[in-house]
């Protein structure tokens, strides 16, 4: 599949805005780049079940760009909680290590596509219904977080996205403040886009079909143009994130992750 003009445009306005989101809502951009790049790629030729799986695993590899950039906005501003960040990313290269290396090249795309539309639904809906956490819960233990950490990072090796859908409302669940819980993530967003990636490539070094430029399950052209722009615009949605008021970045969450989630059920369904 050859990178043409009309594709780099296409591949860097995505960028572009994921960059932003990925800043603004703290979910690595995944969620917003797994649907686009699907669509991307299915309509260049590349089959459904590997468009996805390639969606995936590219959507996961920026992420290692894109987190980079917005935590650094972010903890500019002394909002990341980097005592949480430790007790979850054990746990967190655990889960995606598990997830990418075995469960990820078992499942067929359909399937993939369907759990990635349950999870982001179910997420939004929690950021959407905006449940008032127990005023006396606190975060669990190491146990607790390295275990909470391992389901982040499962999860995320399925979906391809940083994890945000999960760590965002575990972390306002445990009374983090939504601010701190967004920066957060976008740490988060680090290792598990490195365990995850390291799995896509081992996973995807021996599947036939896969277009020129793929290295495993990453198109490294689309992985090219979309880190470039990614970067320039996560700054400025983690300022975003800061003068918005919590109740508007909580719908604003939830309005992202419901229009992707019905997009990623309709691909599941029709393969």
């Amino acid at each position: 599949m050859l990178l043409d003009p009309i594709l780099i445009v296409e591949l860097a306005v995505l960028g572009l805005c994921t960059g932003f989101l990925a800043g603004l809502l703290g979910i690595g951009g995944g969620m917003i780049m797994v649907p686009f790049i699907t669509f991307i790629m299915g309509s260049r030729g590349v089959a459904p079940e590997l468009s996805v799986k390639m969606a995936i695993a590219t959507s996961m590899a920026t992420i290692i760009f894109t987190s980079v950039s917005s935590v650094r906005a972010h903890h500019k501003r002394g909002a990341v909680r980097w005592d949480i960040v430790k007790g979850l990313a054990p746990g967190i290269v655990l889960g995606a290590m598990v997830a990418s290396l075995g469960v990820f090249a078992v499942l067929k795309g359909a399937w993939l596509a369907l759990l990635f539309a349950a999870f982001v639904g179910f997420s939004g809906t929690q950021m959407l219904l905006d449940k008032k956490p127990a005023p006396t819960r606190g975060l669990p233990g190491t146990g607790g977080l390295v275990g909470a950490g391992g389901v982040i990072g499962f999860l995320s090796g399925l979906v391809g996205a940083g994890g945000g859908f999960v760590s965002v409302p575990f972390m306002t669940w445990c009374n983090v403040a939504i601010h701190n819980a967004v920066a957060t993530s976008a740490a988060l967003g680090f290792p598990i886009a490195v365990a995850n990636v390291a799995g896509y490539v081992v996973a995807g070094a021996s599947v036939q079909g896969l277009p020129a430029g793929s290295l495993g399950y990453i198109f490294l052209p689309a992985l090219a143009v979309i880190a470039t722009a990614s970067v320039l615009t996560a700054p400025l949605g983690a300022k975003a994130a800061h003068a918005l008021p919590v109740k508007q970045l909580k719908r604003a969450f939830a309005a992202v992750l419901y229009v992707l989630a019905a997009y990623m059920l309709y691909k599941g369904l029709s393969m």
